[in-house]
């Protein structure tokens, strides 16, 4: 069940894209602002509205940390915003002076990618705030991207209806006529699956466009190997352009928005569609899970935001493996005192070592492990699970990002009620 708890009818216009941290959302707008709320009443917080371009904001994007946002605009800029004070950090300016449609952050923070309208896409060094490096795609406008979990690669879609695969150097990898009227958006999933075939541990990407249509597809990245993409399946929900989409971050849903005003939740292990949700009254443009909260955004054309909650006790959200129980159980001490004494949730302890996990990877067979130790367990020629004995269909390990920030999460609780 999705029951709308909120709307926000701040914008006094089209309300383009919005996105969330751990404890904010931002939405920015044709009204030339980006406006950013906290999670906790969904007020405005003292700083908002950000003010700083001259033209329509097309997209904006937290950090992982959730301590910077980036905007980038009409006017041929990205701005960085620290989101503690509001205040400006940095103008990037597009080589080209082009509209600047969509912008992103490396999983790490070390990049941020703009893509403009001119179809120039640049990578910009966080530390430094200069241009690393730049490229060009083929055809037709930049209007989409998404990096892949591990950081070395990112995505980039086109009017022209093509997903370009580029690695960190600004090397193109691939190149793939997605969808025949345009690519709208894409996005790209945080946790690995298995292909069922080979035991390979893929990420799953949708891409939709001006066909209608939303395709999954399975992307395999390894550094020795580029990128492999397999098509998997089609969504034919919406009547209309598709023009927004956003994975949860276990994986397990996807949502979409559309000209034809509706959004729809789809379950991507299956394809069914779960919710139709249609209380805007004009084009859907932009779409968001939350990280931490069974939260989800919708903006649109109509200038409103809004705001759903997912009853968690449904059976898909009873499935949804290690990621929501582990967001489940920061919830639950988030939300109770806790003791000094409190023992560790299983869930944050590697399988090998039993101690608390600093740098957790995931394996190729689905667990996850602290990176040294699964180093060590394969470095001594087994490749085999620690935990299923079975044959390591591939040695890649992956970040699990996720796992990390809960774990500091609950080490925050736990300083703050010790």
């Amino acid at each position: 069940m999705a029951t709308l708890i909120h709307t926000l009818a701040d914008h006094s216009d089209d309300v383009n894209y919005c996105a969330f941290s751990s404890s904010c959302l931002a939405t920015c707008s044709l009204d030339k602002t980006i406006r950013v709320y906290s999670l906790n009443n969904f007020t405005e917080l003292p700083y908002s509205p950000l003010k700083g371009h001259t033209y329509a904001v097309h997209c904006c994007c937290f950090s992982p940390s959730g301590h910077v946002l980036a905007s980038c605009s009409t006017d041929g800029t990205t701005v960085v915003w620290d989101t503690r004070n509001g205040r400006m950090l940095a103008v990037l300016e597009q080589p080209s002076g082009s509209p600047v449609r969509v912008c992103r952050f490396s999983p790490e923070s070390t990049y941020l990618v703009s893509g403009a309208a001119d179809g120039s896409v640049v990578l910009w060094n966080m530390q430094s705030l200069k241009l690393y490096r730049s490229g060009n795609v083929k055809d037709g406008s930049l209007v989409a991207c998404a990096f892949s979990p591990n950081g070395n690669f990112f995505v980039t879609g086109s009017s022209c209806g093509d997903l370009t695969f580029w690695d960190d150097k600004m090397r193109c990898l691939y190149n793939e006529k997605a969808h025949d009227l345009g690519v709208t958006c894409c996005d790209i999933s945080s946790q690995p699956i298995s292909d069922g075939e080979h035991g390979c541990r893929y990420f799953q990407m949708a891409s939709c466009g001006q066909d209608n249509q939303i395709k999954l597809w399975l992307i395999l990245f390894a550094d020795f190997l580029g990128v492999e993409l397999k098509y998997k399946c089609t969504l034919n929900g919406h009547s209309a352009p598709v023009l927004a989409c956003a994975f949860s971050y276990d994986g397990q849903m996807l949502v979409s928005g559309s000209v034809d005003k509706c959004v729809i939740i789809y379950e991507t292990s299956t394809g069914n569609t779960l919710h139709t949700l249609s209380q805007h009254t004009r084009y859907v443009t932009t779409c968001a899970f939350a990280p931490y909260s069974p939260l989800l955004a919708t903006g649109s054309m109509d200038k409103t935001v809004n705001i759903w909650q997912f009853d968690l006790k449904q059976p898909c959200a009873e499935s949804l493996g290690l990621r929501s129980k582990v967001l489940q159980k920061i919830e639950e001490l988030r939300m109770t005192t806790i003791s000094v004494s409190v023992t560790i949730p299983d869930e944050f302890l590697c399988p090998i070592t039993r101690e608390l996990m600093k740098d957790p990877v995931i394996a190729a067979d689905g667990y996850s492990y602290e990176k040294e130790a699964m180093e060590n367990w394969i470095s001594t020629r087994r490749r085999s699970s620690p935990m299923t004995n079975l044959p390591l269909p591939s040695l890649m390990l992956t970040p699990n990002r996720t796992l990390k920030m809960a774990i500091s999460r609950w080490l925050e609780t736990q300083q703050k009620y010790s």
